[in-house]
């Protein structure tokens, strides 16, 4: 196994266990402690892991932007940043169009919020399913794949999204990066956003402005292929600015319009 998907492996089970252990992660992943030893040298050293007396701990603000470990003492100002932006998607959709629902804590807050309009919604996220499957006018479909945590994922669903019309897509990342663009840190959810990203009309990435500035592992598209960058108004304006200057194009949901 090469060193990018032993490290993949390692945060996997770290976001589902938030601490794993030396002896564990040999055992999981076939090689020597010595190796499992540097790998944790290496990822500690980017801040998205700290070490501890054999083995380690999710890093609780790491500069990488992991979903799963975000600052601890601000869940009530991320649900208010998570619903500005679920507001602000909700705005952009019009009755009886097909949209896309990516994998993530934001989109599954607009799937809560939207209102009960003749849609249809593909999704590959099993929160976001059963959040839809009680709204009894919105026609959910979902492409399939095998699961990894809460999202699925696979060839065939990409191949099934490309068949699509999609009028809009709602994309989550990881972090938001002027060089390296939308980045996350599982390699496998990559083509199933990018076959979103390619198939919509108008493509959206929802992310609260504490992921611009961060990169994970993959990237899965540049600034440029998003249609627009849907954020919270807590975004710093010099931030917003920079952004712009790379080539992003945002909406920035704040006192109840949106800045452009």
């Amino acid at each position: 196994m090469n060193p990018l998907r032993r490290y993949e492996k390692i945060m996997d089970l770290l976001l589902a266990e938030r601490e794993v252990t030396v002896a564990k992660l040999t055992g999981e992943l076939l090689v020597t402690g010595k190796t499992i030893r540097e790998d944790l040298d290496r990822l500690e050293a980017k801040g998205m892991l700290v070490r501890i007396h054999g083995g380690a701990v999710l890093a609780q603000t790491p500069p990488l932007g992991l979903a799963g470990a975000r600052q601890a003492d601000t869940p009530v100002r991320e649900a208010a940043e998570r619903r500005e932006i679920a507001e602000a998607a909700i705005a952009l959709i019009a009755p009886n169009e097909v949209i896309a629902l990516d994998g993530g804590r934001t989109t599954l807050e607009i799937a809560r919020r939207l209102p009960e309009l003749p849609l249809t919604v593909v999704t590959n996220d099993v929160h976001i399913i059963a959040e839809l499957a009680r709204k009894e006018r919105i026609r959910l479909v979902v492409p399939g794949g095998y699961q990894r945590r809460n999202m699925l994922s696979g060839p065939e669903a990409e191949a099934f999204n490309r068949k699509l019309n999609i009028a809009k897509a709602f994309l989550s990342t990881t972090g938001v990066h002027s060089e390296y663009g939308f980045t996350i840190y599982a390699s496998d959810s990559a083509g199933i956003k990018r076959s979103w990203l390619e198939t919509a009309a108008t493509a959206y990435v929802v992310a609260d402005h504490r992921k611009f500035g961060q990169a994970a592992l993959f990237t899965f598209a540049k600034l440029a292929q998003a249609d627009a960058i849907i954020t919270d108004s807590g975004m710093p304006s010099g931030t917003a600015e920079f952004f712009r200057q790379a080539g992003a194009r945002l909406i920035i949901r704040g006192s109840g319009t949106n800045e452009l």
